[in-house]
């Protein structure tokens, strides 16, 4: 089941669930539009996927496997 992560790796922004700035990789990096197609060039720093879309999780499904509370933070090639 995917992770839906509260924040952008990059820049720490909040991005619920549902937001259509969400990005995410292969292995489920989390980041914002503006990092992912800005600093990030659509590229994930951590193993080199593709950024896309990070799918909405219907309400059903955000009760069963709520979203994570951790915030994750890296900071890529600054």
């Amino acid at each position: 089941m995917l992770e839906i992560r509260p924040n952008c790796e990059a820049c720490d922004r909040d991005l619920p669930n549902g937001d259509p700035a969400a990005r995410i990789c292969t292995f489920e990096c989390t980041f914002c539009a503006d990092c992912a197609t800005g600093r990030l060039s659509g590229r994930c720093p951590n193993c080199g996927g593709d950024l896309v879309l990070r799918p909405t999780r219907p309400a059903a499904l955000l009760e069963k496997y709520p979203p994570s509370t951790k915030r994750v933070v890296r900071r890529h090639g600054d």
